[in-house]
């Protein structure tokens, strides 16, 4: 494992860290736990030293499972994040009143990097106003925070002042090689740098969208390379080659990724990405432009939606239709995977969509989410799609 210095804090941090919001579930949506604590225990004991969960993940649910993951002496092994959940703050008591209740949920005495989660310009002014710089410095003076940061996921105008505005210590962006440009971007990663602050990033492998279902013509590309290696190894690598970067952030839920992310981040030096491998990483990033509908990560910020429809599957189902080329395939899988065949569950259609707009002000990706099931209504529940529904129910068993 490699590791790289927090710039402020002086921190050696794994150059991994494990990212707690895309753990194993069960059928019925809860955490496997048993499974999720090896899984982070073996990270741990292989060299991971960062450990970042927050309030809203698995339903409020993973908070207490890291807490109870990082029993028998795993807690002082790590560093670990959580965040201030910024939309549900109303006045200057309720973010003490979280940092307590977080502390509990992870039975421990400190967090030792927290986060002011998911700003916008508009939810920075509104916590700046109503004194979250006094919050952090009384939580940094009374020992129950060591460090304080912000994740971001705003337009990339307000990335540089929210910077500005705090005594930050550290910061967490999105950021891998379809998104130098989105959000805070290559030119935000190097704006924090230069303040002095360390950067986290997050969403490297657009929430698994870089390595699920590669398509043909981009898996054609990786493969000209000499050296081979698989498209989650290019990615990381691709972050790692900046000097800049501190952690990057794993959403790891698989005994083989886990291992595999290991292996990298014992060889991903800072500019150990030569010439022609950038280069064929650019080419990958346009074919990707080419082929990519919606610029969705799967990151949940806008569910539940109050009509029942389950954006981020219908995103990716819609991304896949082009991606993977097999049309009636896809369509089919659209049909099983939203109403209900395969999780045993409700209808969760694109369809259902009454354009109420709230998902809209929730996405940190500021996409136009109604605008775009339209789209998913269009191309995956046109002609046909009553029999793919009953084609899908009766081959999964349903009534």
């Amino acid at each position: 494992m490699l590791y790289r210095k927090m710039p402020k804090t002086g921190d050696n941090l794994s150059i991994l860290g494990f990212g707690c919001m895309r753990l194993p579930v069960k059928e019925d949506g809860s955490i496997d736990e048993e499974r999720a604590t090896m899984q982070l225990r073996y990270a741990i004991d292989h060299g991971v030293n960062y450990v970042d969960t927050a309030w809203p993940y698995h339903g409020g649910q993973s908070e207490p499972f890291v807490g109870r993951a990082l029993a028998d002496g795993y807690r002082e092994k790590v560093r670990l994040a959580t965040k201030l959940p910024s939309w549900l703050i109303e006045k200057r008591e309720d973010m003490d009143t979280f940092l307590d209740a977080q502390l509990a949920k992870l039975q421990t005495d400190r967090i030792d990097y927290y986060l002011v989660h998911a700003l916008v310009g508009e939810l920075w002014d509104n916590v700046e106003k109503l004194g979250v710089a006094d919050f952090l410095d009384k939580a940094k003076a009374d020992g129950r925070i060591r460090n304080a940061g912000f994740s971001f996921h705003g337009a990339g105008e307000d990335f540089g002042r929210i910077v500005d505005a705090y005594d930050w210590d550290f910061c967490q962006i999105q950021y891998n090689f379809l998104d130098e440009k989105n959000q805070a971007g290559t030119k935000g990663l190097l704006y924090a740098a230069s303040k002095g602050l360390g950067v986290i990033i997050m969403e490297p492998l657009r929430g698994g969208n870089l390595t699920r279902n590669v398509p043909p013509a981009v898996q054609e590309i990786w493969d000209e390379a000499p050296v081979k290696r698989t498209p989650a190894e290019w990615a990381l690598r691709w972050i790692w080659n900046h000097p800049d970067v501190t952690v990057v952030l794993s959403g790891m839920n698989d005994e083989s990724h886990i291992r595999e992310n290991i292996r990298v981040a014992g060889e991903a030096y800072p500019h150990s990405l030569n010439e022609a491998e950038l280069q064929l990483v650019q080419r990958v990033e346009k074919k990707y432009r080419e082929l990519l509908k919606v610029g969705c990560t799967g990151c949940r910020y806008c569910m539940p939606c109050p009509s029942g429809v389950n954006i981020p599957l219908c995103f990716e189902e819609y991304n896949n239709l082009y991606l993977t080329g097999n049309a009636d395939g896809e369509k089919f899988m659209y049909a099983a995977r939203l109403g209900g065949a395969v999780a045993l569950g409700t209808p969760e259609f694109a369809s259902l969509c009454v354009q109420c707009g709230e998902c809209r002000e929730k996405c940190p990706q500021h996409l136009d989410i109604p605008m775009l099931l339209e789209s998913v209504v269009k191309e995956l529940e046109g002609p046909g799609f009553e029999e793919r529904v009953a084609m899908a129910r009766k081959a999964f068993k349903q009534c």
